[in-house]
């Protein structure tokens, strides 16, 4: 049986996905977790579609986050830098280029975007990766519950390609982000 600082050393060498998910990771479909288990640097290509911010409030949120201000569809290029504490995920989308750091945080998966620190919660769902927001600082300050985000951001799998639908939006404000796609795997 291992001792507590084995197992923490072991965890420490896994990529991201796996350490966070633990036992879960392996009920994700193949090329979900093959997308996961990707280490070093990676660019991989792809096609999505971008829903533009309408509000002029939502338009400043997606600025402070760097998130697309204007709607498009095309190809997409993401290039990962995985190590196991830490992953750097840069999307070139057809008008905007967005770059966020993921990390560990606890049982969590910490995102820093921009102006936002976003912890999500990662579960299997059928095969699919699902991510919920638990908590959102801007700015370094704590966002209130009645404040957050609806926030969808699924994986999945479809024909050997990544599938991926992300969008967040704000009681009052509207859609701040919208995208979805998918990347072809090495």
């Amino acid at each position: 049986m291992r001792g507590p600082n084995e197992r923490e050393c072991l965890m420490t060498r896994l990529p991201l996905y796996v350490a966070i998910m633990g036992d879960a990771f392996s009920q994700l479909s193949p090329s979900v977790q093959h997308f996961h288990r990707l280490t070093g640097q990676q660019v991989l290509h792809g096609w999505v579609a971008v829903s533009a911010p309408l509000s002029w409030t939502a338009k400043l949120l997606a600025l402070l986050l760097g998130t697309p201000l204007t709607a498009s569809q095309g190809y997409i290029k993401f290039e990962l830098q995985a190590e196991p504490q830490e992953e750097t995920w840069t999307r070139y989308f057809p008008t905007k280029t967005m770059r966020s750091t993921l990390t560990r945080k606890g049982p969590s998966l910490l995102e820093k975007l921009g102006a936002a620190r976003l912890t999500f919660y990662l579960q299997e769902k059928e095969g699919a990766l699902e991510m919920r927001l638990e908590r959102l600082h801007f700015f370094g300050v704590p966002c209130p519950v009645w404040l957050m985000p609806e926030i969808t951001a699924r994986e999945t799998s479809v024909h050997g390609q990544l599938h991926f639908q992300v969008e967040a939006s704000v009681r009052g404000i509207g859609l701040v982000s919208g995208y979805r796609g998918h990347l072809e795997l090495p």
